[in-house]
């Protein structure tokens, strides 16, 4: 077997297992067949991974079988998730992992896909038409992938039931902050007996201090970003503000190391934490955290963390760079995955469709692992091994 043939009965030999994970999902063959089919075609080399060209790869003739899958045939997409998460954590899971919130958002036409509207696009910085989903990331040595998501709909959508029933959401879907929903997806990581150390989000999520001492109460380590108007409380003062701990600290408290920065890869940066919140149990500890851009000493990212006593610099910072992570798997999911290109405009079709591209994603990514895994101990078998110091020259 050839070199491409091998990685393609090993690819799709992956996919059916994971398909075989949900199958039981669908009561008829035919949605078990096409979200098989649409899964292949998200993976596909295809410039526009829509209803026409999935189905086209699929060897259909028309789109139905794909609309209907996504709009009209019953099957519970959270239910699917459950199992695809099952698969992460079986090839993936690890207790060092490290859950990351974030959103990214989806730039759109009109106003009839649900939650859509002219709100802050991350991706361009600008106020667009689009949906906001809220995701949950799982990043390990092993991997990363997406594991959990929401779909955000504004107030004027869960204030015009009409409006929504007409894009397929139901009238106990009521209004949740993204901050809500972020809290939702942790906390049924925590349900579900996902395996993970750390959860750790931007300062739009990290900003709520009632979130951080809710994980705080559930003994959950994190590692949440906040703003320069944070305030602490110290051994000097209740309400310290976080920047004044930073701006006078001695040099010497300053250590630097590399870290991941999200737009421009690794680079180097001077760290340092004070302790905070004293008088806490012996074996826990808070902190906060800066990180402070060389050359430009005015640019510092705070923190807000939750921890082990013992927890050491180079772990926080490892935390830290998880974030970088989840912006990778949006865009392998993106590109890789048809992430963002769906056709759907109704609410149970969007987590239809990211259910299905997150399985996509989940199983790239078990692959890479095992091919990162394969390529690791070919490395260790191709070493020499250390002389045995009990054999002489002679």
């Amino acid at each position: 077997m050839g070199g491409d043939q091998a990685d393609a009965f090993w690819w799709t030999s992956e996919l059916d297992r994971l398909h075989a994970r949900f199958t039981h999902r669908f009561a008829r063959s035919e949605p078990r067949e096409s979200a098989l089919a649409y899964i292949q075609g998200l993976l596909a080399p295809l410039a526009r991974k829509n209803g026409w060209t999935l189905a086209e790869q699929a060897g259909h003739a028309a789109p139905d079988r794909i609309h209907r899958l996504l709009n009209r045939i019953e099957w519970d997409a959270d239910e699917v998730l459950d199992d695809v998460r099952g698969y992460i954590v079986d090839h993936l899971g690890d207790r060092d992992a490290v859950l990351v919130v974030d959103d990214t958002d989806f730039l759109k036409k009109g106003a009839r896909s649900a939650g859509v509207q002219r709100q802050h696009s991350g991706a361009t910085g600008r106020t667009e038409n689009c949906q906001i989903g809220i995701f949950l990331a799982y990043v390990c040595r092993h991997g990363r992938t997406l594991i959990d998501r929401r779909l955000y709909l504004p107030t004027a959508w869960t204030d015009d039931r009409q409006r929504c029933r007409r894009a397929g959401i139901s009238d106990d879907t009521l209004f949740q902050t993204k901050l809500a929903l972020a809290r939702a997806m942790v906390w049924r990581a925590i349900t579900d007996g996902v395996p993970f150390l750390w959860v750790t989000a931007d300062a739009d999520y990290g900003f709520s201090r009632s979130w951080r001492l809710e994980l705080e109460e559930a003994d959950v380590f994190h590692i949440m970003a906040t703003t320069r108007h944070e305030t602490v409380v110290t051994r000097w003062a209740v309400d310290h503000p976080v920047h004044d701990l930073f701006d006078e600290l001695p040099r010497d408290q300053w250590e630097r190391r590399p870290y991941e920065d999200e737009a421009c890869g690794r680079r180097m940066a001077d760290w340092a934490r004070v302790e905070i919140r004293p008088w806490h149990r012996a074996d826990r500890t808070h902190w906060a955290l800066a990180r402070r851009a060389l050359g430009r000493p005015e640019n510092i990212a705070y923190y807000i963390v939750y921890c082990q006593t013992r927890t050491g610099l180079d772990e926080l910072i490892r935390v830290v760079d998880s974030r970088g992570a989840l912006e990778e798997c949006f865009r392998t999911a993106r590109q890789e995955c048809g992430l963002d290109d769906y056709q759907v405009r109704r609410y149970p079709g969007w987590h239809r469709h990211m259910t299905l591209a997150m399985a996509a994603h989940a199983c790239l990514a078990v692959l890479r692992a095992r091919e990162q895994n394969a390529k690791r101990s070919q490395r260790i078998a191709a070493s020499p091994t250390d002389p045995d110091p009990r054999e002489s020259d002679n």
